[in-house]
């Protein structure tokens, strides 16, 4: 059976207006609690009551307050709906010890919950922060891009439920297309910052959820340069190479004396 397109997300910030329909959306479908204690809470900071992303919240709508001035004059809110990047080369799937984390035939990264033992090496090694342990069941957990939707041709929660299209879904090849379109048409109008974040391969490969943003990446909270956990390989099999060669340098040194002193001392009771 010849695999499926990739699918995935694209996400234009410059069109949520912060309503929070695809976190509701998402925890709805998801059957996920509305926050780790099992009751919203605010979290005092802005509009935003979910903070991060986390095992229990999958999407999380960002507030971003871009105020130069003590007045706020001049300055704009911006919102971004995050969620897990599903990562061409994913560093979750990388490090993942049990096998838990596959992907699947539309080149999304799922974590199998039945199969993940907790370890939680995948959350160290994602470099955007989207993996947690969800209490619930004690295993790491994170957006799966509705993957049993995906499967019966339905489009994912979040994105049926935005009513600005700023969360579209489908054929990675197209919401490129649409994404740099809408990149020419904003430069075209003054925005000269457009740009999109994710969409080509120099960022992991390329992002299966990418983003058109009008600022740079860590305004958004995003690295401008992720890694993958491998790229430290390298100095860290030199360092352990460096480390053996040391010890053993010690240890032959110390076998050495040991057995002076042993001549010594026999030579001494002769």
């Amino acid at each position: 059976m010849p695999a499926a397109v990739p699918h995935g997300f694209y996400t234009d910030t410059t069109v949520c207006i912060g309503c929070k329909a695809c976190e509701v959306a998402c925890k709805q479908w998801n059957q996920l609690p509305a926050s780790k204690g099992g009751a919203p809470q605010l979290s005092g900071q802005s509009y935003d009551n979910t903070l991060r992303l986390s095992g229990t919240d999958w999407r999380h709508v960002k507030f971003i307050e871009d105020f130069k001035t003590e007045d706020r004059s001049g300055g704009r809110w911006m919102m971004m709906s995050d969620v897990c990047k599903h990562c061409v080369k994913a560093g979750c799937l990388e490090v993942c010890p049990t096998g838990a984390i596959i992907r699947t035939e539309f080149d999304t990264v799922v974590i199998q919950s039945d199969v993940c033992n907790g370890c939680r090496a995948c959350i160290a090694a994602c470099p955007f922060g989207v993996i947690d342990i969800n209490p619930a069941n004690s295993v790491a957990m994170k957006c799966t891009l509705c993957y049993d939707r995906m499967k019966l041709d339905m489009t994912p929660a979040c994105a049926q439920a935005c009513p600005t299209a700023s969360i579209q879904y489908g054929p990675i090849d197209e919401l490129r297309d649409r994404a740099q379109k809408r990149v020419a048409t904003l430069q075209a109008q003054g925005e000269t910052r457009a740009q999109l974040y994710g969409a080509d391969t120099s960022i992991l490969g390329g992002l299966n959820s990418f983003y058109l943003l009008v600022d740079k990446p860590e305004v958004y909270g995003l690295p401008a340069n992720p890694e993958l956990p491998s790229r430290n390989l390298a100095a860290s099999n030199a360092f352990s190479a460096i480390g053996a060669a040391v010890m053993g340098v010690i240890g032959l040194v110390s076998f050495r004396k040991r057995r002076m002193d042993r001549f010594a001392q026999q030579g001494n009771n002769e």
